[in-house]
């Protein structure tokens, strides 16, 4: 299944408040399911948190397997690593460091070439960020132009602790593997890894 490119209100009204799809105020779209009388069964259930990851984060389904099989793999609580595996990717990081207003944005600045890593282009969105990376744009003034409106743009959540951001150098530093309560997103992260427990 590719990546959904369908209209994102129409995700957002079902799913609940998704920052990383859309920079627009979305608080009056959001309808909530639950005061509905109809009672969800624990698949929909399951199966709306595993949209909801998917969605906000701009995953295939085929990439989200992957990486709740890598955190299946890893030490620790499998819904904590997945979700520090998906908040370093460099799309996220340019996103949570307002470099870019959506995670949609930040992986098209990715991938035409527009930021740096530690001083070498990096045109791949999942490139997996580690604590003391630096993230610059690249020195051209177009570069420069689409990150400076991203910054100019109100902010809609204060910088996460793991991240530092310099603006007036176009750069942002990663401190440290993030915290989970910084994730922007109301998620039951367990109940994804219970979606695909049969799965992997």
């Amino acid at each position: 299944m590719s990546r959904y490119r369908g209209p994102r209100f129409k995700k957002i009204r079902r799913l609940g408040a998704l920052p990383g799809l859309t920079s627009k105020d979305v608080t009056s779209q959001v309808v909530s399911e639950q005061s509905s009388s109809s009672k969800k069964s624990q698949y929909r259930i399951r199966l709306e948190e595993k949209q909801k990851l998917r969605f906000h984060y701009g995953l295939t389904e085929r990439q989200l397997l992957k990486y709740v099989r890598i955190a299946g793999k890893a030490k620790g609580s499998t819904g904590q690593v997945l979700l520090q595996l998906l908040e370093m990717r460099l799309d996220n990081i340019l996103f949570r460091l307002r470099l870019a207003s959506t995670i949609p944005q930040a992986r098209q600045l990715v991938n035409h070439r527009h930021v740096l890593v530690n001083g070498r282009i990096v045109d791949i969105p999942s490139y997996r960020c580690k604590p003391q990376d630096i993230i610059t744009a690249k020195d051209e003034q177009k570069s420069r132009t689409l990150i400076q409106n991203s910054l100019e743009s109100p902010p809609r959540e204060k910088l996460p602790t793991h991240l530092t951001l310099y603006p007036l150098q176009y750069k942002g530093l990663v401190n440290q593997i993030i915290d989970s309560k910084w994730v922007g997103l109301k998620i039951n992260e367990l109940l994804v890894v219970e979606y695909y427990s049969r799965q992997t």
